[in-house]
């Protein structure tokens, strides 16, 4: 809570708007997980970077939490400021122009938006999430997966500079090169030491058109095998795997989802492709479509989610990183124990590998092994069945707790309760860079509340 209670008359001129109504402060007060409610005093609609500056130098000086807030797509009130301010930063959405293979871009900015400059230009970002209503400065501030993680790293490792407000109020640029300790604690830094507000992508060629498979597998060791083997030769350009389970039966099936790109009159070889997997080939599936439709393939899916409901349901949910030779034992175990009722009806189980010699950002921490494999059960609870919720984030904590001291760490976008000693145990080796760097640029403690990594001050 503020150090005084917060006169919103004594805020600084901005160009955005500042709200203090009903409708304003309830929506702040939720995000996608629908568990976590912590009510701001006010909104902020930042218009620029100046407006965000301006805000948190007005922030700082009283004391009063910041949160920044983008597409609100956080599962456990990482995005809210109890009794502070909400910059929502979606007003900074512009797309600049970009020389070469960058592009300049606000960290309000979807990244649907970021495709649709980068397309007519022959390019694309490396890296996408598999959701592309998701902002910029939200997915760089926890690091950024997908399917083309095993060549190209994480969505941090393809920023080359960074525009940030730190906790004081001040508008850094940085990079590699260029106040190079800020920049590391920001990429991955859950908002800790500074707010994104502009980054410059690294862009690659686009192809045309995607073909994607779907290979399914009634043995977990046979898709962890097939798995590797498709990993390590990058013969896909995207891969990731889900884990199905059977209602009626009660057992699980193996889907690895193995994507390729390519543009016409060339063609791909499936012989060469696919030949050596070992999945049921009677059950595989294929289908080929635009690039840029196989990349927001979830938009229909989310229409049929939001048409029923669950899309506005609780979202439990759990990422965890676990080392290769751990996989096996870990989601064995945890698919015995897993029933329907624990997932919820629209939840779903992924698990693929990333090269962990392609993650390079300091604060995004995986186990130390050649593969790292994301083991995420993506839970959906029942809005008027509390207990069953706690349930979820009770089981979510146990994963967590039972994979760290098998090496395992957890990829910070989960509704599960993390105490600053929990933080300092995840971030291990880089711990005391990040404490260092908050209390350089956020020497006020204001920034980012609800991710609880530091005590408050």
């Amino acid at each position: 809570m503020p150090d005084s209670p917060l006169d919103l008359a004594d805020l600084p001129a901005i160009e955005g708007d500042v709200l203090d109504d009903e409708p304003a402060l309830a929506a702040a007060a939720r995000d996608w997980g629908h568990i976590v409610q912590a009510r701001p005093r006010a909104v902020v609609r930042a218009a620029s970077a100046a407006d965000v500056a301006a805000v948190v130098e007005f922030a700082a000086a009283r004391g009063v939490p910041v949160a920044p807030r983008g597409a609100g797509h956080s599962p456990f009130g990482q995005c809210q400021a109890d009794g502070g301010i909400v910059l929502d930063l979606t007003g900074l959405a512009r797309v600049h122009g970009g020389e070469g293979d960058t592009l300049v871009v606000d960290a309000g900015a979807r990244w649907q938006r970021v495709l649709g400059a980068t397309l007519p230009r022959g390019l694309t970002p490396p890296v996408l999430t598999d959701y592309l209503e998701l902002t910029v400065g939200g997915t760089l501030s926890v690091g950024g997966l997908g399917g083309a993680s095993h060549h190209h790293g994480a969505q941090t490792d393809t920023i080359t500079e960074l525009e940030v407000v730190t906790g004081t109020g001040e508008l850094v640029r940085c990079s590699a090169e260029h106040h190079s300790d800020l920049f590391d604690a920001v990429r991955a830094g859950l908002g800790q030491c500074g707010i994104i507000t502009r980054a410059t992508v690294r862009l690659r060629p686009a192809r045309q058109r995607a073909r994607r498979r779907q290979l399914y597998y009634d043995s977990l060791g046979t898709f962890l095998a097939d798995a590797r083997t498709v990993v390590k030769d990058g013969r896909f350009d995207y891969v990731e795997g889900q884990l199905i389970l059977d209602d009626d039966s009660g057992t699980w099936r193996h889907m690895l989802e193995a994507t390729s790109y390519f543009s016409l009159p060339h063609d791909l070889d499936e012989a060469a492709l696919l030949g050596d997997l070992a999945d049921d080939r009677d059950a595989a599936e294929s289908e080929e479509m635009t690039y840029h439709g196989f990349l927001d393939r979830m938009a229909d899916g989310e229409t049929v989610l939001r048409e029923e409901g669950s899309w506005f349901h609780p979202h439990p949910w759990l990422n965890v990183f676990l080392p290769d030779d751990e996989v096996a034992d870990v989601v064995t175990e945890t698919l015995a124990a897993t029933e329907g009722a624990d997932l919820g009806d629209s939840g779903l189980v992924m698990l693929y590998p990333i090269r962990a010699d392609r993650l390079s950002t300091p604060l995004l921490r995986v186990p130390s092994s050649e593969l790292v494999w994301l083991f995420a059960l993506l839970r959906t609870g029942r809005p008027y069945d509390p207990e069953g919720v706690a349930r979820m984030i009770r089981l979510n904590a146990e994963l967590a707790e039972r994979v760290r001291p098998l090496g395992g760490t957890v990829y910070p976008v989960n509704s599960m309760p993390m105490t600053p000693h929990d933080w300092k145990d995840h971030f291990g080796g880089a711990w005391d860079a990040l404490e260092t760097a908050k209390r350089t640029y956020d020497p006020h403690g204001v920034l980012t509340p609800g991710q609880g990594v530091f005590a408050p001050g």
